[in-house]
């Protein structure tokens, strides 16, 4: 019974990641593929529970769903009618070749690992007890890396702050162009003016 329930769980968690893949991949409104992308890290996280790796799964939910996918969301709201790309005017017959394959050679290496995989599968050794925990990894971290944890936290706040300054800087502010179309005109440029 446990045997099975595992398989249904794993089949749940890998339909979410492969539909929020091809929703993601495939939307043609930015806010659907944001969806789509959070469907897909849920379905992660779920591989990870069955994995016993509680926290690498909270992290997945926490970070990746609740930060990135909601960043992704405000600043397609931000942008407005800007966030979608424009129409594509050439033929869909490349991207479809292309899809294809990358089908075949997927497939194809599939093929390879089982033939060649098959004889040389050797089991893998026994992880220690307590191995993959919340305190044992959040051990690791603070004390061997705590150094790298911090630059991380550094590098996605420049990675942020990049993001906004990179959105900005593309679009012209619409409420100052219209506070200087209202605004009457300086007495100064009224004397410049020939009369006619």
């Amino acid at each position: 019974m446990t045997k099975s329930l595992e398989i249904a769980f794993f089949a749940l968690c890998a339909a979410l990641v492969l539909g929020g893949g091809v929703i993601t991949v495939g939307a043609r409104r930015p806010v659907r593929s944001a969806l789509g992308l959070l469907v897909t890290i849920v379905g992660v996280a779920g591989c990870y529970l069955m994995l016993a790796a509680e926290l690498l799964a909270a992290i997945q939910l926490i970070v990746y769903a609740g930060a990135v996918v909601v960043l992704f969301i405000f600043v397609v709201m931000l942008l407005g009618p800007a966030a979608t790309s424009p129409t594509d005017a050439r033929s869909a017959l490349p991207r479809y070749v292309g899809a294809g394959a990358l089908l075949l050679a997927s497939a194809g290496a599939l093929v390879l690992l089982f033939r060649l995989g098959a004889r040389q599968l050797q089991a893998m050794p026994r992880v220690p007890p307590g191995f993959g925990t919340i305190e044992r990894v959040g051990l690791e971290i603070f004390t061997a890396k705590l150094v790298p944890f911090e630059l991380t936290g550094a590098l996605l706040l420049v990675a942020v702050v990049g993001a906004l300054a990179v959105a900005r800087g593309k679009h012209p502010d619409p409420t100052r162009d219209a506070a200087e179309a209202a605004s009457p005109p300086h007495p100064a440029e009224g004397k410049n003016e020939v009369p006619r």
